[in-house]
């Protein structure tokens, strides 16, 4: 008699590549709704063991800020530093104790009201990166609950065996406890790409599936799954079938990254002759440590708006020379290109006290915000100066849309340097300046920018959104969104074209640049040099080595007759078969 099979397969987003077989452990921390409302008739002790709870909270988020240091970097532990700063918050601590004192609630009650109606503002909010910033509030509001309560439940740094976590979400300070010898992946209920869950993921190294919805509640504690970072495929309770057939495709996975570590010391050069110079993306000085050994032959983008996330206040010209010399130190001679703070859009200051806008991808941001508050442009470029005294730095300059702009922006690069020399500080011989290429007029003036600046740098990511007029953190219409399109080829063609014409270099450093399957494009309209993810460097390597410019040369010309992303596609995809290593 045949049993039925118990096997059910899941579909979510894939956000964290790797495939990974392990027990579910299914993690369920206290929930503020879970507390039952309540009225106290001692309001000082209330208020006493609010200040108490808030004080343990304190304690455990610069235990997991110095951790989170230690394994994932500043930027990420910014992350957990937010977290503190709403403890201390104006408008979220004292609503609690007022609720206290006044309204006589209990303390698990004013934090449960308090974290509903400050997530509440946060979760109404048009920007999708402060909508994110609710996560947060509820993250510190869980914390304190639990200090209130003395819930303890299963604690994620128990876990003692290989287990996937299985959660509604997981918050960053939970994230944070994962013990990577144990933790081999997580599946939850929500999230998405942008979300810090996806973020820390990738940073961790660790597989992740997220945003399953009601599928979540089928998985049992203990019971086995696979899950596919890569595809968002999850299989509950697999046959021995399936388990087979996974465990092949695990053991591929494991044969290629180690046949892919021989590229890391190869320069990447095509069969041809054309050499490419190949780099890393960074958001930290501590990312650069240790980029040679992956394969980076520069840093093609250091994102400082990192630096200044991590922090409760403006960093001042000491604390930002400080970051960039240690990355410039890093490199050892290697180039880094530094791009002057792009803040805005989806990435938020609180102390910069900037106005909310209807169309922030589109508004007061970037090299916009820099030439409006002069003061923080030339800290900045002043420690980017100094640091130029201890490798080979370059400047970069975000969202430049016209020659006004880029003029501005190198007139003070100029008065800094001025600066500097006037006061006897140590810099190095004057550094090469650019530009970031994302905004299409930009694009089309290139002939003209290539007169007066010394490189370009196309930002894909955002070059792609401004031209097809496509938010690209919008999942409804994220099926527009390709680099693929004939418009953005054109554009990206123009850039390198101009450049090459008056004998400058054009970089990539948008996620474009590590698509393999970009790579035959790339290299036939003839870009310089690639920035991406370090973990993408030796498989662009691999790939690069093994084309032909001149046939790539081919394909482009054939890519620029075409009329849509889908002819451009299954063109590559026709030169591709050709090429069976992509």
């Amino acid at each position: 008699m045949m049993t039925e099979s118990m096997e059910k397969r899941i579909v979510g987003l894939g956000v964290s590549e790797g495939i990974r077989f392990g027990k579910a452990f299914v993690y369920k921390p206290l929930k503020l709704e879970e507390i039952k409302e309540s009225k106290t008739e001692s309001p000082e002790q209330e208020s006493d063991r609010l200040e108490r709870a808030k004080a343990q909270c304190v304690e455990e988020l610069a235990l997991l800020i110095e951790r989170a240091k230690l394994t994932l970097g500043e930027e990420k532990a910014a992350i957990l530093k937010g977290q503190i700063s709403f403890l201390y918050d104006p408008a979220f601590y004292p609503p609690m104790l007022k609720l206290i004192q006044n309204d006589h609630w209990s303390a698990e009650t004013a934090v449960r009201r308090t974290v509903n109606q400050v997530a509440g503002i946060f979760e109404s909010m048009a920007n999708e990166y402060m909508r994110e910033r609710a996560a947060d509030v509820r993250d510190v509001g869980g914390r304190l609950m639990t200090h209130l309560v003395g819930h303890q439940g299963a604690r994620l740094t128990d876990i003692k065996e290989k287990s996937i976590i299985v959660a509604d979400d997981l918050t960053p300070s939970d994230t944070v406890q994962l013990d990577k010898r144990y933790v081999l992946g997580f599946v939850t209920r929500i999230g998405g790409k942008t979300s810090h869950t996806a973020i820390l993921a990738n940073s961790l190294g660790i597989a992740a599936v997220l945003g399953i919805g009601s599928a979540i509640d089928v998985i049992g504690h203990g019971e086995d799954l696979i899950i596919n970072g890569s595809t968002g495929e999850c299989v509950l309770r697999p046959e021995q079938s399936t388990k087979e057939s996974f465990a092949g495709q695990m053991a591929a996975e494991q044969d290629e990254q180690e046949r892919l570590m021989a590229y890391a010391e190869l320069a990447a050069v095509t069969k041809d002759g054309f050499g490419i110079e190949i780099a890393a993306n960074i958001g930290t000085p501590q990312e650069a440590v240790g980029l040679a050994e992956k394969g980076a032959e520069a840093v093609g983008l250091y994102r400082t708006e990192f630096l200044f996330m991590s922090e409760s206040q403006m960093p001042s010209e000491e604390v930002q020379f400080e970051a960039y010399r240690q990355a410039a130190e890093a490199m050892q001679g290697r180039p880094v290109v530094i791009r002057t703070l792009d803040i805005g859009g989806d990435k938020e200051l609180p102390y910069l006290d900037l106005p909310e806008e209807l169309n922030p991808f589109l508004g007061y941001r970037a090299v916009r915000l820099c030439l409006d508050r002069k003061e923080l442009f030339l800290a900045q470029l002043r420690a980017i100066i100094r640091a130029g005294a201890y490798g080979n730095v370059k400047i970069m300059f975000p969202m430049i849309s016209g020659l006004d702009e880029w003029r501005q922006a190198k007139g003070l690069y100029e008065e800094a340097r001025r600066q500097l020399i006037a006061e006897g500080v140590k810099i190095g011989e004057p550094i090469e300046v650019g530009i970031m290429i994302e905004i299409p007029s930009a694009a089309l003036m290139a002939d003209r920018f290539a007169k007066e600046v010394d490189f370009f740098s196309i930002g894909t990511n955002d070059l792609v959104q401004y031209t097809i007029a496509v938010d690209r953190m919008n999942e409804k219409i994220s099926y527009l969104y390709d680099y693929f399109h004939p418009a953005v080829i054109r554009l990206i063609k123009n850039v390198i074209d101009a450049s090459n014409n008056h004998g400058k270099w054009t970089g990539m450093c948008g996620s474009m640049a590590g698509d393999p399957i970009a790579a035959p494009l790339l290299v036939g309209l003839g870009l310089n040099e690639w920035s991406m993810s370090s973990s993408a460097i030796r498989r662009i390597k691999q790939i690069v080595t093994q084309l032909e410019r001149s046939a790539c040369e081919q394909l482009v010309d054939r890519l620029l007759e075409l009329d849509t992303p889908t002819e451009v596609r299954a063109e590559i995809d026709a030169f591709l078969k050709q090429h069976p290593f992509v």
